[in-house]
């Protein structure tokens, strides 16, 4: 009876539990029996606010995201709406004596939240829930301290003593442990950098002045190494168990530097603890908004924690630091397509090792970036540039799969106002629209007058295929010049059916006589969507053709999730467009292999503005967490395919506003032409 009452209790909903526990688990004597009418407030608070004990959720999950700017970037909006370096240097160069907040205000960390290094401390370790041991020792160090001295201000000694206790590791080593950390994990804030540097050459009086308890040597140590000298005094909440959210430190401040509250501003991210508290004191204050807190309603939740920490902590402190304004083509490259590039690229790169492939072909043009990504992430391994492209491999299989040759020229492009001769001259068959005596090569082309066309090729299918014989000779010197003397490599694409990769594999094995293994590698699958949804299902489940984000086998919400029919292929070729002409096909002559290419796609500028958005985000992923090989952080590289997606899902929220605005500025070709 006893464990059927605490169930209903407890256990029928996740926020009771965990607000129960919290309390109940520190409790003592008459705080036990506190604990139990503090549970029945809870469930008596939750049933009359929202009616019903809510199904469990996944706590991230808060709904729809804020609705994504449009007319300019989220950049943009913040450096519009916010000071310029020179604007909050001219306000600061007022007063006589400056003070800077510390953390997120002129450090920042690669996380959203700071407890999120702890995730990193617990994994060398080697302790399963360390963060969360961490986080409540912290916050048992601070109740103890209350109770005995009627303040919260804790040292990092009594931290670690009280967490000694808890895990078998001293507080000596525990403590240079969680240093080592925070030393090698933060850095300066590029904004306050250049503007602490202006008021530092100007002469300018400056003093740090922070809520933290680690001590001030340390803080010290920090702040030098991350450039910051020059201060006057560094003032800690934990050295002298008073606080900026109390006031009190604010009072040593004036007291020790010897000014009137009037003569000092105060730079803070905190709106309590650096802005209200020491205007009631008199002093003037200078607000930086805090990067995550008035972004994290544009990020993706839908996240794994570390990987979700740390995307989400780069992504805001590049996009919000205030230093610059991006545009909206480089925000696209580096908040959606900076996680995906890097996280596809280490993906390719773990099954390239696993399964001994000699050579990675990157097939263009969406191979260009990836190309460049991977590069940078594994500079010593064997890659090229692979020109193919839809149209090419059509012609080139047009023996071999004759059905897919009149379902992609003709079939696919049916009653969209294109001409017979436009079809011809695509297929570069247009010598033999003269003969094609039933159509009118001024007509556009439907169902009826294309099985006309069908039924004429048919009928002189050896001379369509000789139009073709030039080009694959062509192409097959190409290709055995590129693979030498490798005996299997990993074709790279976007997707979706895998047709670039298994029409190579085909053309390998059944015309050109090449002796190479071809495996395909794409970013996603054809989905429930496509009128040919399990059209690769077989090639999947042989291996033959792999897939990164998602397919019949894994990520099954994803593939139901992603609507070719709203676009989504385009969105996702779009983070991977570039600025290269199409490629149209092989040419031969006098022996030798050559190119033809067509147009560029409109935009140039964004297209760069997309790829640079996009290597920076994984420069600036490399800087934080080392190489993606070697380093003892390598692990930070294992993105799943669900957490590459992750941004994506929030890019089209509110009926793919986001996304439309972004493809709205292109005119990306994805079709054969």
């Amino acid at each position: 009876m006893r464990l059927a009452v605490y169930n209903f209790l407890v256990n029928r909903h996740p926020g009771i539990r965990q607000k129960y526990h919290n309390y109940h688990d520190r409790a003592h004597g008459y705080k036990n029996i506190l604990s139990w009418i503090y549970l029945i407030l809870l469930n008596v608070i939750c049933f009359f606010t929202i009616g019903h004990y809510p199904k469990q959720v996944n706590a991230s999950n808060s709904g729809k995201h804020k609705k994504l700017p449009l007319t300019e970037s989220e950049s943009m909006v913040r450096f519009r709406q916010g000071k310029s370096v020179d604007d909050v240097v001219s306000e600061l160069m007022k007063y006589d004596i400056v003070s800077f907040d510390i953390f997120d205000t002129l450090i920042f960390r690669p996380f959203s939240a700071p407890t999120d290094l702890f995730y990193l401390m617990g994994n060398e370790i080697g302790l399963l829930d360390f963060k969360r041991i961490r986080e409540d020792a912290e916050y048992t160090a601070r109740i103890e301290k209350y109770t005995e001295f009627g303040t919260y201000e804790v040292n990092f000694r009594d931290i670690w003593l009280k967490l000694s206790e808890m895990i078998d590791i001293s507080v000596d080593d525990g403590m240079a442990l969680e240093h080592k950390y925070e030393l090698e994990f933060c850095y300066a804030n590029p904004f306050m950098k250049k503007v602490f540097d202006k008021l530092i050459k100007s002469g300018k009086r400056v003093v740090i002045t922070s809520d933290m308890y680690l001590s001030k040597a340390f803080l010290e140590e920090l702040l030098h190494g991350n450039g910051y000298t020059g201060f006057e005094r560094l003032y800690v909440s934990c050295e002298y168990d008073k606080s900026k959210s109390d006031g009190r430190l604010y009072d040593v401040v004036l007291s020790e530097m010897q000014i009137a509250p009037e003569q000092m501003i105060h730079v803070g991210d905190n709106e309590h603890s650096d802005v209200k508290i020491p205007k009631r004191r008199g002093i003037s204050s200078c607000y930086y908004p805090n990067v995550n807190k008035h972004s994290i309603d544009y990020r993706a939740n839908e996240i794994s924690s570390i990987i979700g920490g740390a995307y989400r902590g780069i992504v805001n402190n590049h996009i919000y630091n205030g230093i610059s304004g991006y545009s909206r083509e480089y925000e696209y490259g580096y908040i959606y397509g900076g996680i995906f590039a890097m996280g596809y690229c280490c993906f390719i790169h773990d099954y390239v090792r696993k399964n001994c492939i000699d050579k990675v072909l990157f097939l263009s043009r969406d191979g260009d970036i990836l190309k460049q990504v991977y590069e940078k992430l594994f500079p010593n391994e064997a890659v090229e540039y692979a020109y193919w492209s839809r149209k090419a491999a059509t012609k080139l299989m047009a023996n071999g799969n004759r059905y897919d040759f009149f379902r992609r020229f003709l079939y696919h492009k049916v009653n969209q106002k294109i001409t017979v001769k436009k079809i011809f001259d695509s297929m570069e068959l247009a010598d033999m629209l003269a003969e094609c005596h039933e159509v009118n090569g001024n007509d556009y082309l439907t169902n009826d007058n294309a099985a006309v066309i069908k039924g004429f090729l048919v009928s002189n299918w050896e001379r369509v295929l000789r139009h073709y014989e030039n080009e694959h000779k062509a192409a097959k010197l190409y290709y055995g010049k590129l693979i030498g003397d490798s005996k299997k490599i990993a074709v790279i694409d976007i997707g979706w059916a895998g047709s670039g990769a298994m029409s190579l594999r085909y053309l390998f094995e059944k015309e050109w006589d090449i002796n190479c293994e071809v495996i395909g590698v794409i970013a996603g699958t054809n989905t429930v969507h496509n009128a040919e949804a399990d059209a690769s299902d077989s090639f999947l489940q042989s291996g033959e053709l792999v897939s990164y984000l998602y397919s019949f086998a894994h990520n099954r919400n994803l593939m139901k999730q992603h609507d070719l029919n709203k676009d989504y292929n385009v969105y996702w070729e779009l983070l991977l467009s570039s600025p290269t002409p199409q490629f149209m096909g092989f040419s031969m002559d006098d022996g030798k292999y050559g190119f033809r290419f067509g147009r560029l796609d409109a935009n140039q500028s964004g297209i760069m503005e997309i790829q640079k958005g996009i290597l920076d985000f994984v420069e600036q992923y490399q800087c934080h967490f080392g190489n993606a090989e070697n380093e003892k952080f390598s692990y930070m590289y294992n993105i799943s395919g669900s957490d590459a997606y992750a941004p994506m899902l929030v890019a089209a929220e509110h009926d793919e506003c986001y996304l439309k605005m972004i493809n709205s500025l292109f005119d990306l070709q994805v079709n054969v032409n």
